[in-house]
């Protein structure tokens, strides 16, 4: 109704999950990189939780879209299934007629997996809503994943939930599952300025290429009334929208919005997490062939101890030879006691990252006058891997930083055209990635 009103080709706020409205902010591209990691390592049970609404769906979807060719999914949404339902699901999900009873299903699903295992294939089987299942059902789940040849697992399974499910598996009598979980994940809600990223990412899906609709103001107060949930967020900006379009006026006001949620009949839902909850950190073990899948930790907590940084001055060319990778460490040393100090609405310009620490003190030397200062050195996880961030600038503010990621070229300090152009981070971002360098 209101599309062409404000410019859009179709609605942006649909709750219905479609990833081509997939918002990567607020931790959720790190879970995506890591669930694909642990997936890609086959072993064990993983665990995502998260409040209704969450975008547990969302995320799952994505997921199994963006899964190597050579792994099958199979998704089972409907928590009542008993086993022998559970395993006719399975099968069907892969194509096979299911057979009677139990055991033969079982041998069934067993002879399946093998072919697929012998064709260099994998199964993967999400499970949603898993709070609603009966622990019983749950145990049956796990002793899937006992189907394996002498080398490999031939099911792995992912467990999608809402905070019910660690109480579930809190109890005694399934704590082998809980033991077989090789990776716990948590989908926090978005905090006041993710909530305005995600508003402005769905509007340019749509089609939007106006300045901000929302203002900030009406952000804070959805970010209280949604408590930061997608679904939530979806809901009041569709109807605030609306609400605009019938007084007629491209300026939304906190009536709009007030209208939107007595509309939806919504009262503040609880606030979002001062501290958003740490990501099991990655344990990168071994040289390049086996790593222990975790995600992060806060490392901020430590660097408070230690005494406040010296001022950044500008980084210049070292005039005598050096250790790359010692002197990355300690540069990224540094920036690890800066972020511990930094608030977290800071941003910064991150223009260059290299996988290699000489790579990345080659892009570091060739930067010039016009980069913007203080530089600093990050060492953390991009896109699910180890990398050196090489970061410039530091402002107060997304606009801030905007106004000056828009004077610099698309390509800069050597950065190749595939490793992409400048874009901003935020401290409160960075926090969450961060990795020790030694």
């Amino acid at each position: 109704m209101y599309f062409d009103f404000f410019g859009l080709k179709e609605a942006p706020f649909r709750i219905t999950p479609n990833t081509e409205y997939w918002f990567a902010g607020g931790q959720r591209g790190e879970i995506l990189a890591a669930l694909l990691y642990a997936i890609g390592q086959g072993e064990g049970i993983i665990k995502v939780v998260g409040e209704v609404g969450s975008g547990k769906t969302m995320l799952c979807r994505k997921l199994a879209a963006q899964l190597p060719d050579t792994i099958d999914s199979v998704y089972l949404g409907n928590p009542t299934l008993e086993p022998d339902d559970m395993l006719a699901a399975i099968l069907a999900d892969l194509g096979e007629s299911p057979a009677d009873g139990r055991q033969a299903r079982l041998a069934q699903l067993n002879a399946t997996l093998l072919a697929r295992h012998e064709s260099g294939r994998r199964v993967v089987v999400f499970v949603e809503e898993a709070q609603g299942i009966a622990l019983d059902n749950l145990e049956f789940l796990r002793l899937l994943t006992n189907l394996e040849t002498a080398t490999d697992k031939l099911l792995q399974i992912v467990l999608f939930g809402q905070p019910e499910l660690d109480t579930q598996l809190a109890e005694p009598r399934i704590r082998q599952l809980k033991d077989r979980i090789t990776l716990s994940l948590s989908l926090s809600p978005l905090s006041e300025p993710e909530v305005a990223e995600y508003l402005r990412a769905r509007l340019a899906v749509a089609g939007y290429r106006g300045p901000d609709l929302f203002p900030p103001a009406l952000i804070a107060r959805m970010a209280r009334l949604s408590g930061g949930l997608s679904r939530r967020i979806n809901v009041l900006a569709d109807k605030t929208l609306l609400a605009a379009y019938a007084s007629q006026t491209h300026s939304l006001t906190p009536a709009h919005l007030d209208a939107a949620a007595g509309d939806a009949d919504m009262q503040p839902a609880q606030p979002p997490r001062a501290h958003r909850p740490a990501l099991p950190r990655w344990a990168w073990l071994g040289a390049a062939l086996t790593l222990a899948v975790g995600v992060l930790v806060w490392l901020a907590w430590e660097a408070l101890s230690q005494p406040a940084p010296p001022p950044a001055s500008p980084i210049t060319r070292p005039q005598t030879a050096v250790d790359p990778a010692a002197e990355l460490a300690e540069k990224a040393q540094q920036t690890r006691r800066w972020l511990a100090v930094a608030a977290p609405g800071t941003h910064v310009i991150q223009v260059a990252s290299a996988k290699e620490a000489a790579q990345a003190a080659v892009l570091l030397g060739s930067l010039n006058h016009a980069t913007p200062q203080p530089v600093r050195v990050l060492y953390g996880l991009s896109q699910g891997a180890p990398a050196w961030m090489i970061l410039a600038g530091e402002f107060a503010n997304r606009d801030a930083a905007m106004a000056v990621l828009r004077t610099l070229p698309a390509s800069t300090a050597g950065v190749q055209p595939h490793q992409g152009a400048p874009f901003l981070r935020s401290v409160g971002k960075m926090r969450t990635v961060v990795l020790p360098t030694g």
